[in-house]
């Protein structure tokens, strides 16, 4: 091996589906799609969750869903909830992605699609609850539940779902927002059928706070293993991806190995621990093509070295390097470049 390889273990994602199945029911699991899949590979994620039995997956954007349904075929719903174009519009429309709205502007733009094409639109309508990304306003709400059961009504509609976003910065505020929630899916039923998924909650909410979980849960980070910067361990949830690099140098005390900066790797993880057959050694230094780990007894060119995994050869997780830098784990996922091999092994 010389390129350094992004390691995707299938067994290991069916396992922690099942456990975030287990964790949220009633609810049912929407695992999310977005940024190929945290980088592990949208065509992979879809094919092994549809095999794990889910059956709703949040694609983000409409040519994620696009790239989906081409794996689900006729099986399967989809959600893009990014505001799109027309043309992108037309594209959902026709390969049955539901559309999440956060503007009237948007609404109007996707009923006149759904007339132009002689279909129905499924769309989840999104209140905002506080968090301002994007969003119908309250006082905006009322209206548009009329808008949108007219446009049932001619036939151009479906009011598939109401959803939104949690700020995640305090119970209580997460608490506020679930007021709003209900109010908005209260007013929806005033004038109509309660819309099938009602979802306000993604990965850390949906763990952690049941009472706020509605019959859908958006779940992305913690299919692939990758915890909440700064929280705990997740019960039942492993890393799905390793990241694996080849010694191939070997200088007095030090090992140089086949990856670094230009594989996206940031330079300021630096410090950080790495795995080796021998355990746990420190990251000396990042450079461009290759990076310095502190050796071990009979190191020797070819030896293995875990960047990343699930903590089996002394590494850290990828969410533990991120919360050195700042961020998040799925940034140290989803910055890897194309010169790491994705292999799925199991």
């Amino acid at each position: 091996m010389t390129r350094p390889e992004l390691r995707i273990r299938t067994d290991r994602f069916v396992s922690n589906i099942a456990a975030v199945r287990e964790r949220i029911a009633p609810s049912t699991l929407m695992v999310v799609l977005k940024d190929d899949a945290y980088g592990h590979g949208l065509r992979w994620a879809v094919d092994a969750a549809t095999e794990a039995g889910v059956e709703w997956y949040g694609s983000y954007d409409v040519g994620s869903g696009v790239e989906a349904r081409r794996v689900l075929g006729d099986t399967g719903r989809i959600l893009a909830w990014v505001t799109s174009t027309d043309a992108e519009i037309d594209d959902a429309l026709h390969d049955r992605i539901d559309l999440g709205v956060g503007s009237a502007e948007y609404l109007t733009r996707i009923v006149t699609r759904a007339r132009a094409q002689g279909v129905r639109a499924r769309v989840h309508l999104k209140i905002d609850t506080g968090l301002h990304r994007n969003g119908l306003l309250p006082e905006e709400w009322e209206q548009t539940i009329a808008d949108v059961r007219a446009a049932e009504a001619a036939g151009h509609l479906e009011l598939a779902g109401i959803w939104s976003h949690l700020a995640e910065a305090s119970d209580a505020e997460d608490d506020d927002a679930q007021a709003v929630f209900l109010e908005a899916v209260r007013v929806a039923e005033s004038s109509g059928p309660t819309p099938e998924a009602l979802h306000l909650t993604a990965s850390a909410a949906s763990w952690w706070r049941p009472e706020l979980r509605g019959s859908v849960s958006r779940i992305g980070a913690f299919c692939y293993g990758v915890r909440s910067a700064d929280g705990p361990e997740l019960d039942g949830v492993l890393p799905v991806a390793e990241l694996i690099a080849t010694v191939v140098t070997v200088r007095d005390d030090e090992a140089v190995i086949a990856i670094g900066s230009f594989d996206g790797i940031p330079s300021t993880l630096a410090g950080s621990h790495v795995g080796t057959t021998a355990g746990a050694r420190e990251l000396r230094r990042i450079d461009a093509t290759t990076a310095v780990v502190a050796g071990w007894p009979g190191m020797r060119a070819g030896d293995p070295v875990w960047l990343f995994g699930a903590g089996e050869h002394g590494e850290s997780s990828a969410t533990t390097l991120a919360e050195r830098i700042d961020t998040v784990g799925e940034e140290i996922l989803t910055r890897l470049t194309s010169r790491v091999r994705r292999v799925v092994v199991a």
